[in-house]
C-alpha cells in the first residue's frame, strides 16, 4: 500500500512538491519559534545552575542593574544565622568602549567588594578565568579590570592591554568565560572604582550577594532575611513610564497605572474606603484591635526582595509558558495554511483519479482500502514534511546562533523535533480524511460515470 501511495505522489510530482514545501516551511517555522523559548530556558538554567548564593535587592527591580539599597544593610544581613558572607555589588550600564557607543549587545560595569569577594567559596567569575588572573586585594582602588571573552574578542583585546570604558582607561588583568550570554557581558572592577566612575550614591549599592553557611536551607534563610527588614521603608522600583504617571496631574491616569502596577506584583488594587455615613459604626475590643495590628504587621512587605537561583527559574517558567502561547498562535497560522494545502492537493489528486478508484472498487477494493490508500499518501507527505521541516529548522537555528552568538541562543530539544514530526504526520492524516471520505461515498458506476 505504501509503495502504491508513493508512486501516486511521484506521478504528480510538482503538486506533491509544492504541498510538501508548504508543510516543511510551516514545521520549520514552528521549530524555529519554539526554539526561542527553549533557548531562554536552557540559558537561564545553565546560568543560575552555577549560582549557589542568594541575591538581595530592591523590591520590584527586575535585575540588580535597576536596584538601589542602603549600603549599611549589608552589616545587618551578616548577623542573620545561616549567612556566611555578604558581598556588596554595584551594576551600571556601559555607554562607550574605545570611543564607540555600546548598544547591542549590552555591556555592564560590575563593581564588587574585593575583601568579601575573595572569601567566597564559589565565585562564578573567578572560577571561569581562562587567561590572566582574577581581582585580589591589591587591585583595590586601581583601574584593573577582568572582562569576558566576548568583549575581548569584539574589541581585539588581550591580557595586559588597555580598554577605554566610559572615558576611563582600564588595564585588563584577566579574561573569563562562563558560556552564558547573561553573564559574559561584564567588566569587573573594584566596587569603589565603579562608584567613582559612575558617580554612584556612596551610601547605596545595587544588591548584596549572600553566600550561605549551609546550616540552614535556602527557603528559611530567605524568609529570615526578609523578616529582618519588614519594618523598614524602601520605595519599590518602578519603570520610568510609571513614575511619570504617578507624578501626573491626571488622577485617572495615575489610578490606572497604580492598579496595573499592583496587579503585576500580585497585589489587589486598593479599594476605596466607605464613608462613615455608609457603614454603621462598630465598636471593637482592645484584643481584636491588637490582633488586627499584628496581622497587618505580619503581612507587611519586606524592604528587601531576596531571591535564590530557584526563584529565577520559577519566574522564567511562568514567562515561558505565556511565551509558548504567543508562539503557538503564530505557528497556528502557518500550520492552518499547510493543512489547507494538503486537503487541496489530496482533493485534486482524488478528483483526477476518480475513474481509477471506480475501477479499483469494481475489482474488489473496499471503501477501507481506498481510504487507506489516500490516507497513506497524505501521511507520507506529513512524515517527509516533518523531517525536512525539522532539518531546515535546525539549520536556521545554527545560523542564528553562529551569527548572533553574543545576543541570542536558540535551542530545539529532541522532544520538540519529535513533536514536529508527529504533528506534521497528524496534519497529513487529517488532511487526507475528507478526500478519502468523499471518495468512499461513490459507487464504482458513479465514479466511472463522473470520470
Amino acid at each position: 500500500m505504501l509503495k502504491f501511495a508513493f508512486r501516486n505522489l511521484l506521478s504528480r510530482s510538482l503538486r506533491s512538491f509544492l504541498c510538501l514545501m508548504g508543510l516543511t516551511i510551516a514545521i520549520a517555522g514552528m521549530v524555529g519559534l519554539f526554539s526561542i523559548a527553549g533557548g531562554l530556558e536552557k540559558t537561564v538554567a545553565q546560568t543560575f545552575g552555577k549560582i549557589s548564593g542568594i541575591v538581595a535587592m530592591q523590591p520590584g527591580a527586575p535585575i540588580p542593574l535597576f536596584s538601589r539599597v542602603p549600603r549599611a544593610w549589608g552589616e545587618e544581613i551578616k548577623t542573620i544565622p545561616g549567612v556566611a558572607i555578604v558581598n556588596p555589588e554595584i551594576w551600571s550600564r556601559v555607554n562607550i568602549i574605545d570611543g564607540k557607543p555600546v548598544v547591542s549587545p549590552p555591556r555592564f560595569l560590575f563593581g564588587t567588594d574585593l575583601p568579601t569577594r575573595t572569601r567566597l567559596k564559589h565565585g562564578i567569575y573567578r572560577d571561569s578565568i581562562y587567561a590572566g588572573r582574577f581581582l585580589d586585594l591589591n587591585d583595590q582602588g586601581k583601574l584593573n579590570a577582568v572582562i569576558s571573552r566576548q568583549i575581548a574578542e569584539q574589541h581585539e583585546k588581550q591580557v595586559g592591554d588597555t580598554i577605554e570604558v566610559n572615558g576611563q582607561n582600564l588595564r585588563i588583568i584577566g579574561l573569563y568565560e562562563t558560556d552564558s550570554i547573561l553573564l559574559d557581558v561584564a567588566i569587573i572592577l573594584d566596587i569603589n572604582v565603579v562608584r567613582e566612575i559612575t558617580r554612584f550614591d556612596p551610601e547605596s549599592v545595587s544588591c548584596f550577594y549572600i553566600e550561605q553557611t549551609g546550616e540552614i536551607k535556602n527557603d528559611p534563610l530567605v524568609e529570615s532575611i526578609k523578616d529582618q527588614f519588614r519594618d523598614r521603608e524602601l520605595a519599590s522600583w518602578q519603570p520610568a513610564s510609571l513614575a511619570l504617571a504617578n507624578g501626573s496631574s491626571s488622577n485617572l491616569l495615575k489610578d490606572l497605572m497604580q492598579s496595573l502596577d499592583q496587579g503585576l506584583k500580585g497585589n489587589p488594587p486598593a479599594e476605596s474606603k466607605p464613608s462613615e455615613a455608609e457603614v454603621p459604626v462598630k465598636k471593637q475590643s482592645a484584643k481584636s484591635t491588637e490582633a488586627n495590628t499584628e496581622n497587618r504587621e505580619q503581612e507587611s512587605p519586606s524592604a528587601l526582595e531576596v531571591r535564590a537561583a530557584a526563584d529565577w527559574g520559577d519566574r522564567l517558567e511562568t514567562f515561558t509558558a505565556d511565551l509558548d502561547i504567543f508562539l503557538g498562535l503564530l505557528t497556528g497560522i502557518g500550520v492552518l495554511i499547510a493543512m489547507l494545502s494538503i486537503i487541496n492537493t489530496m482533493l485534486m489528486s482524488v478528483m483526477e483519479r476518480i475513474v481509477d478508484f471506480g475501477i479499483l472498487k469494481a475489482n474488489g477494493w473496499s471503501n477501507r482500502d481506498v481510504m487507506l490508500l489516500i490516507t497513506a499518501e497524505s501521511s507520507l507527505l506529513g512524515v517527509v514534511g516533518g523531517v525536512l521541516g525539522g532539518i531546515l529548522g535546525l539549520i536556521a537555528i545554527a545560523i542564528v546562533n553562529l551569527k548572533f552568538a553574543d545576543q541570542v541562543h536558540l535551542y530545539a530539544s529532541p522532544g520538540l523535533l519529535l513533536f514536529g514530526v508527529f504533528f506534521s504526520t497528524s496534519l497529513g492524516i487529517l488532511g487526507g480524511l475528507y478526500p478519502a471520505w468523499w471518495t468512499t461515498r461513490m459507487t464504482p458506476i458513479d465514479a466511472i460515470r463522473r470520470g
